[in-house]
């Protein structure tokens, strides 16, 4: 069969058409190689702000965004998304919004502080009423978010046996916060520590006043005896006590005793049964009495004269109305005497003496001392009226 030429030719480009579809199909085409389509390259060319329409975010606030009361509807964002411009330009022409475009309740967030504030700080005296007494302790409403604390220990001075007899249910108690409120708002109290205060503020007034009190002796050591005083703790040294030498024996008894020190920050108490003695005994004493004494110690500056129970200084300038170059000269260890008070200082437990003021010439005491000894009632009247001068003239 024979063929044209021109039949030939196309028969052999349709075979190379065949050939080169056959090549194509048996060998893989890469991706970055493989042909795009139109649609395809156009979505590829697009910009990120295209891809994202952040166009259409422009002039919106945190508030639009998060779908405030009166902002834009699901229905509207969604034709921004759909990226119209003159919603684009529309929403970037509105006004940004404020805080006070908002619902505030002002009253409502200031009620909602003082709630959650936490009540009591350490060291504060609260008052509260009784919610319920278990056997560990006794919760109080004192008004925070959780009930306060007491641990039984600190229910009150002494042993408590019964907590809910002693803090019945509704019971109003004043207590002192030991510890701020924790993690949960329950704040520590106690009654027993506010006892304690109030037990430091009464003795510490007490020693001001140079009072006298009565304690009663619940132990001894080595050094001295213990009792108890408005609730505290309180010790006698064995040199303080009248009966020192036994003062085992003294454990149960009672006696007067007056202050020594009071420390409230070392929490220190301790007290005299002498200085006691002394108190009662510079009661007794005022300012112009004669009294009657013995030399009991001979210092440069003076004699310590026993008045019975306590001591008074004669010092050497109230001794005799002329210079001593001896105050012996005038008084020895151990002899009697007759004085005159000058001035009493309960505080301090002192008592000033003059001899001097008993003389009608300076020096008499020096040479008839048994005179001015035996005629000291009268001449101690007439001294009396010169005190009385002199504390006119100072006053």
């Amino acid at each position: 069969m024979y063929l044209s030429r021109k039949e030939q030719e196309g028969s052999q480009t349709s075979a190379a058409d065949q050939n080169e579809t056959t090549a194509s199909l048996a060998t893989p085409v890469s991706a970055a190689t493989r042909p795009v389509s139109a649609p395809q390259a156009a979505v590829v060319s697009r910009s990120d702000d295209e891809r994202f329409e952040t166009a259409s975010l422009e002039g919106l606030t945190m508030a639009d965004l998060m779908g405030a009361a009166d902002g834009p509807s699901r229905q509207g964002r969604s034709s921004r998304s759909a990226g119209s411009a003159p919603a684009a330009a529309a929403s970037s022409s509105r006004p940004a919004r404020t805080v006070d475009d908002f619902d505030f309740d002002e009253e409502a967030f200031l009620a909602a502080l003082d709630e959650n504030e936490p009540v009591g700080a350490t060291g504060d005296v609260v008052t509260g009423t009784v919610i319920s007494a278990e056997s560990d302790g006794v919760y109080v409403d004192i008004g925070g978010k959780a009930p306060g604390f007491m641990p039984k220990a600190e229910a009150g001075l002494g042993v408590i046996g019964n907590l809910k007899e002693r803090f019945p249910k509704g019971q109003p108690v004043e207590v002192l916060v030991t510890r701020e409120q924790n993690a949960d708002g329950m704040v520590t109290i106690s009654a027993r520590a506010l006892a304690l205060r109030h037990s430091w503020e009464r003795v510490k007034q007490l020693e001001a006043d140079g009072k006298v009190v009565q304690v009663k002796v619940s132990g001894f050591n080595r050094g001295g005896v213990t009792c108890d005083l408005e609730g505290l703790r309180g010790f006698i040294p064995r040199s303080q006590l009248q009966n020192g030498e036994n003062h085992e024996q003294l454990v149960g008894t009672s006696f007067a005793v007056a202050f020594l020190e009071v420390n409230v920050d070392t929490r220190k108490l301790v007290l005299s049964e002498k200085r006691a003695a002394s108190a009662s005994l510079l009661a007794q004493l005022e300012v112009g009495q004669l009294v009657d004494g013995q030399v009991v110690s001979v210092k440069p500056y003076g004699f310590f004269v026993d008045l019975g129970g306590v001591s008074g200084l004669l010092h050497q300038s109230s001794i005799t109305g002329v210079h001593l170059r001896d105050i012996r000269q005038a008084f020895t260890q151990g002899e009697r005497l007759r004085a005159l008070v000058t001035q009493i200082d309960p505080s301090r437990g002192r008592i000033a003496l003059n001899t001097a003021l008993l003389e009608t010439q300076p020096g008499e005491l020096l040479t008839a001392k048994e005179t001015v000894m035996a005629e000291a009632e009268d001449r101690a009247n007439r001294a009396r009226l010169l005190l009385r001068q002199h504390e006119q003239e100072a006053g």
